[in-house]
């Protein structure tokens, strides 16, 4: 798996070509229609999640976020991250060295603008998440690169209310 350094992050596939989703050419455990997404998401989280967009660097709630616990998936809830893989890369996104488990995520090329990456998507429903780099800590060397729209923060704190 070859990688480019940075955080550069761009629509990767163009929705005229796609029609509007990450998912349109691939099957994933959870399908819904694009005005189901529409419904579901916030309108920057669509364009994230299913256009494959970006957020500005130092801009997005996880990019600087240090709590402990587990990321999900904006779009269907899947844990993706833990916390404890989070680290500060200076790009402005949220950075993690390895993913919750074998399977959570999907890597594909991505040749857009002009550069040659490794697009990241959630296994269980195809949305993009970010990238991934392999300027990372050891022991993986990988740098998952993750906009904060694709993802959402489940506290220690929230998962031990919810488990009383």
């Amino acid at each position: 798996m070859a990688f480019v350094t940075g955080c550069e992050a761009g629509p990767t596939n163009s929705p005229a070509i796609i029609n509007n989703s990450t998912n349109s050419t691939m099957k994933y455990p959870l399908q819904r229609t694009e005005a189901e997404w529409r419904k579901t998401l916030t309108p920057e989280q669509y364009h994230v999640l299913r256009e494959a967009g970006t957020e500005r660097p130092f801009t997005g709630k996880y990019w600087n976020a240090q709590e402990p616990g587990v990321y999900r998936c904006a779009a269907c809830g899947e844990i993706l991250f833990k916390s404890d893989a989070k680290f500060d890369s200076g790009c402005g996104w949220p950075s993690f060295s390895e993913i919750a488990a074998q399977g959570k995520v999907i890597a594909r090329e991505d040749n857009s603008l002009g550069m040659h990456r490794t697009e990241v998507l959630c296994a269980n429903c195809g949305s993009h998440l970010g990238h991934v780099f392999d300027d990372g800590p050891a022991p993986t060397g990988l740098r998952y690169c993750i906009n904060s729209a694709a993802i959402d923060l489940q506290s220690d704190s929230q998962t031990n209310k919810m488990e009383k």
